[in-house]
C-alpha cells in the first residue's frame, strides 16, 4: 500500500507541489498523491536547514529578534516555528520518555514571567494568563535526563500535571528529593506510591527574595526532612536540579533577567520549554557524562547524540 487512496504497489514520480513535496502517480489507477513521509515543519515554507539554524541559535541563548537579524527571517515566522516545533516536542517527550529506571530524582521550580510581572498585572488589571510563571523540572541525578516538566503557576493543578508525568516516565524504586514546597509533601507519595522514598531539603536564608531582588540571599541553614520511606540521607540533595536551572537561564533567553526578551504568551513560553527539554535530553552532550554522551544515551533511550534535524524529524 503506497497511499490511503491506492492499494497498488507501483508508483511513478509526478512532479512536485507548491511546497516542494514530491508527488507520485499510480500507473494502474491513475491516482496522484504526495509522499508518505511527513514533513517535520508541516505546512511552513521555511527551509529545514534554516529552521535548524534558527532553533540552534535560540537554544544558545539568542533572542527572537537577534535570530531574525542574523538569519534574515521575520520574527513572526520564528514565533510560528517555535509554536509548531514545541507542540511536536511536547508530544514526543510524553511518548518517548517512559519506563526510565531512575534511582535518584531531584525536583525544583524555576521562576519566570509572561508579558508582565505580577505587580504590573494587578495594577493594570491585565489578563490572568499574564504574570508569574513557574517551570517545574524533574531530573535524574545519574543520567541527567529531564524526566518531566510542566509550565504554569505554583499551585496544586500544575503540581498534579507535573507529578503525573513523572509517574508515567519512571519505573522501579527511586529516591526523590525536593525543596520545601508544601505541595510536594503529599503529592509525591500520592503519585509515586510505595516505590519511592521521599525527602525534602529545606534551606533557610538570611533575607527574603523581595529584599535581595536579583541576587540570592546567603544560606544560613539546611534541614533534611524525611517525608516518606527510608531515603539515604547522604544522597538527599537538589544540586543537580539547581544546576539544571542555571542551564535553563543560560540557554533560553526568555529567562534572562533585566531584559525585554521575556515571553509574551503562555503558549510560546511552554513551547520553548518543550523544545529545550527535548534538545537537552537528546542533542546536548553533558560534560559530566562524557564529551559524546547525551542524557538520553545515558538513560538507554538512544544510541547516539542527535542533531536538531533528527530531533525535528523524530518529533514530527
Amino acid at each position: 500500500m503506497i497511499a490511503p487512496a491506492c492499494q497498488h504497489a507501483r508508483r511513478k514520480k509526478h512532479g512536485k507541489d507548491r511546497k516542494g513535496q514530491q508527488r507520485w502517480r499510480c500507473p494502474d489507477c491513475r491516482k496522484t498523491f504526495t509522499s508518505d513521509q511527513r514533513r517535520p515543519l508541516g505546512d511552513m515554507r521555511i527551509d529545514l536547514d534554516k529552521a535548524c539554524t534558527v532553533l540552534g541559535l535560540l537554544l544558545e541563548g539568542m533572542s527572537i529578534r537577534a535570530c531574525s537579524r542574523v538569519c534574515k527571517i521575520k520574527p513572526d515566522t520564528i514565533c510560528d516555528l517555535v509554536l509548531l516545533v514545541g507542540q511536536n516536542c511536547q508530544r514526543f517527550l510524553r511518548e518517548k520518555v517512559k519506563g526510565v529506571a531512575a534511582k535518584r530524582i531531584e525536583l525544583d521550580e524555576i521562576w519566570g514571567f509572561i508579558y508582565a510581572k505580577s505587580r504590573t498585572v494587578e495594577r493594570n488589571n491585565l489578563s490572568l494568563a499574564y504574570g508569574d510563571s513557574w517551570t517545574w523540572l524533574a531530573i535524574d541525578a545519574d543520567s541527567k535526563l529531564i524526566l518531566s516538566h510542566a509550565v504554569g503557576h505554583r499551585n496544586e493543578h500544575t503540581c498534579r500535571r507535573f507529578l503525573e508525568q513523572l509517574r508515567d516516565s519512571t519505573t522501579g524504586p527511586c529516591q526523590v528529593t525536593s525543596d520545601g514546597l508544601r505541595l510536594y509533601t503529599l503529592g509525591v507519595p500520592l503519585y509515586l506510591g510505595t516505590r519511592c522514598s521521599f525527602a525534602q531539603l529545606i534551606k533557610t536564608y538570611s533575607a527574603s527574595q523581595v529584599e535581595t531582588r536579583y541576587s540570592p540571599a546567603t544560606i544560613t541553614g539546611i534541614e533534611k526532612t524525611i517525608r516518606f520511606g527510608s531515603p539515604d540521607e547522604d544522597k538527599i540533595s537538589t544540586s543537580y536540579s539547581e544546576r539544571l536551572n542555571l542551564s535553563v537561564r543560560m540557554h533560553v533567553r526568555r529567562f534572562t533577567r533585566l531584559t525585554n526578551a521575556h515571553s509574551k504568551s503562555v503558549d510560546h513560553h511552554a513551547a520553548m520549554m518543550a523544545i529545550f527539554c527535548a534538545w537537552y535530553n537528546h542533542c546536548r552532550c553533558n560534560q559530566s557524562l562524557g564529551k559524546k554522551v547525551s542524557p538520553a544515551m545515558a538513560a538507554g533511550l538512544t544510541e547516539k547524540p542527535w542533531t536538531i534535524r533528527e530531533l525535528l524529524e523524530a518529533a514530527a
